[in-house]
């Protein structure tokens, strides 16, 4: 289907609409157009806190629901959500009234990353750490950079700033742009240095295979220009193969002995991990972070790699890692109540789950680790990853597993089924057992719940609360 031609950004802009804006890139964008002096209004169907509290704190007015009339003060630009569909009725208002629009990553990048160093950090694990991480480090050496990261900093207790330095953080996201867009976001993007953490099959809903997850991949490389550097994970197959395509400098970090970035001896020494770093075969430093488990380091490593090569001293990296508070949402303690310790995490695609369990596990090794998991993404709903996801609990005492929420929204033979899953875990000798609703599991777990228990509750949404509502009754 051809859209009329007006997807760009005039030369002079100061309204902006922005439609879904209550997304948390959407409002992240929202933010940095007011701090950044544009006059800002917005819309979306779901209007509350809180984004909502956030958004007319900053002065932002919003419409509820999608309107045609919302658009009557004609702004000079509307930035269309990801989420938001041809048929949404203030698009066919923007159509009518022939106004200029973009997406989300090409506003990013026209008003917050023309004229810096783009840090772009991509792949399918760990972007949200990774960028946080190096966003933290670029802070504390006083770079003051921008940034737009998928989750809430809590050194800054957000998860953008505009930033008047030189250098701006941003998670390469693989997801489609627009309904007008179906490439990927990262490939708005054009990187002084960028980070490749992982590649695997994700995102079920536009990705055929791992084959067409990869092309998007190989795009994004391509593009690299060749005076940037970009390091890859060296224990992803996926990622040496396609870094020998770049026509950049690359730089593999992990465990490789030929590696020029490598850790070793990490050991857990509550409440650190600690870990060393060589860098082509010599020392480069000792370093603690309150971060757990092996995944986490690897995030670490790639941070410092970057960080390295914009100058930054070992002793700052350092200081960041040791300071950095870590990402809402990602091994985040929730609340601690007859000394047990209830955790929220984000994991969802089964390699997340897994390494998740284990670090927690690892970590907490005295503890008995109870791990409860809703799939909710738009794949884990689908049986794509149906057997995967019965290896991802082996590190887990006791195992939770919620009905699949709005599955009437996937076709019945693509369905992923937590029944299964929990049957094939008894197989597998664990602990499992099914329920229908969040209600249900937290029933259960007042009941099964002992002093010294870790609750580690994975979603990538908000699964009804179940962490305040499970505190309150525990």
């Amino acid at each position: 289907m051809q859209f009329p031609e007006n997807n760009r950004i005039p030369e002079e802009v100061k309204s902006i609409h922005l439609i879904a804006i209550c997304g948390t890139g959407m409002g992240a964008l929202a933010g940095m157009l007011k701090e950044a002096g544009f006059e800002v209004t917005g819309s979306d169907h779901h209007v509350y806190p809180p984004m909502s509290v956030f958004l007319s704190q900053l002065g932002i007015e919003i419409f509820e629901g999608f309107r045609p009339e919302n658009l009557s003060h004609r702004p000079d630009l509307v930035v269309v959500g990801n989420a938001v569909s041809k048929d949404n009725p203030e698009v066919a208002a923007m159509f009518e009234l022939a106004i200029p629009y973009c997406s989300l990553p090409q506003a990013l990048n026209r008003f917050f990353m023309t004229g810096k160093g783009a840090l772009v950090v991509t792949g399918t694990h760990g972007k949200t750490t990774t960028s946080a991480l190096l966003a933290w480090v670029l802070a504390i050496a006083g770079l003051n950079p921008g940034f737009m990261v998928g989750g809430i900093l809590k050194n800054f207790g957000r998860n953008y700033n505009v930033g008047g330095g030189a250098h701006f953080v941003v998670e390469g996201d693989e997801y489609d742009t627009a309904f007008f867009d179906k490439g990927p976001k990262f490939l708005h993007y054009t990187p002084s240095r960028a980070i490749l953490t992982s590649i695997e099959f994700d995102h079920a809903d536009i990705y055929r295979d791992l084959a067409h997850v990869k092309n998007s991949f190989s795009d994004f490389i391509a593009a690299m220009p060749q005076e940037a550097m970009l390091a890859g994970y060296d224990g992803d197959p996926v990622v040496r193969e396609l870094l020998t395509q770049a026509p950049c400098w690359t730089a593999f970090y992990g465990l490789g002995e030929r590696s020029p970035w490598r850790f070793e001896n990490m050991h857990s020494d509550s409440p650190w991990t600690r870990f060393e770093v060589t860098r082509r075969g010599k020392h480069f430093g000792t370093f603690k972070t309150h971060l757990i488990g092996r995944h986490n380091v690897l995030n670490a490593l790639a941070a410092i790699a970057v960080a390295d090569d914009l100058g930054i001293p070992a002793d700052v990296i350092s200081r960041a890692l040791e300071t950095f508070e870590g990402v809402k949402r990602r091994q985040e303690v929730r609340g601690i109540k007859n000394d047990i310790i209830v955790m929220d995490d984000f994991a969802h695609h089964p390699t997340e789950v897994k390494e998740t369990v284990a670090a927690v596990s690892s970590f907490y090794s005295d503890k008995r680790i109870v791990a409860v998991f809703e799939p909710r993404t738009n794949s884990s709903r689908r049986r794509v990853f149906q057997d995967r996801y019965t290896e991802s609990f082996d590190m887990a005492d006791l195992v939770c597993i919620r009905e699949p929420p709005l599955l009437d929204k996937i076709p019945v033979e693509e369905r992923f089924s937590s029944e299964q899953l929990t049957q094939d875990l008894q197989g597998r000798g664990k602990e499992a057992h099914y329920f229908a609703d969040t209600e249900a599991i937290i029933d259960y777990l007042v009941g099964v719940a002992q002093p010294e228990d870790v609750i580690l509750i994975m979603s990538n949404g908000g699964f009804d609360n179940i962490h305040e509502n499970l505190l309150e009754r525990l």
